[in-house]
């Protein structure tokens, strides 16, 4: 089974990069679901929602055995 994460920060690449660091690995080798891209809210401060992302670890070794 795959790992994967879920993560929320401000930013959507923010939060992508807090999975990354989790998972201990790099964009190339995982797939990124954008959950929520958040927003501001009004005057940047009311409202305000944070971007979700959940990171999933791609099965290289099912790939491998499958070849």
């Amino acid at each position: 089974m795959a790992k994967s994460v879920e993560k929320s920060a401000k930013t959507v690449q923010e939060a992508i990069a807090l999975a990354l660091e989790d998972l201990q690995t790099d964009e190339s080798r995982v797939d990124i679901d954008v959950l929520d891209e958040g927003n501001k809210g009004i005057f940047g401060f009311i409202g305000n929602k944070m971007a979700r992302v959940r990171v999933t670890v791609k099965d290289t070794h099912g790939d491998i055995a499958r070849a």
